[in-house]
């Protein structure tokens, strides 16, 4: 897997988990404490994912850090 492959892995997860907990952008953006701008200039890639706000999505997501970092299968395979 490149780089490239990486830093996409996060924004992707954020994005599958609030649809499987069927959650709104706006709703987890308010809840960590960020506009829906912001939330989605992360996801979108036109901002950067700081610890803090990994932190903070993972808690409001109810998740662990780690998984918002995992890679499917199939990525691990390329």
């Amino acid at each position: 897997m490149r780089a490239k492959e990486y830093n996409v892995v996060l924004p992707e997860n954020i994005c599958r988990i609030i649809n499987e907990k069927g959650m709104k952008q706006g709703a987890v953006a308010e809840r960590a404490g960020y506009s829906k701008q912001q939330l989605s200039d992360m996801i979108n890639g036109r901002r950067i994912i700081k610890p803090c706000d990994i932190l903070a999505l993972a808690n409001v997501l109810g998740v662990t850090v780690g998984d918002l970092f995992k890679i499917s299968k199939s990525k691990e395979r390329r």
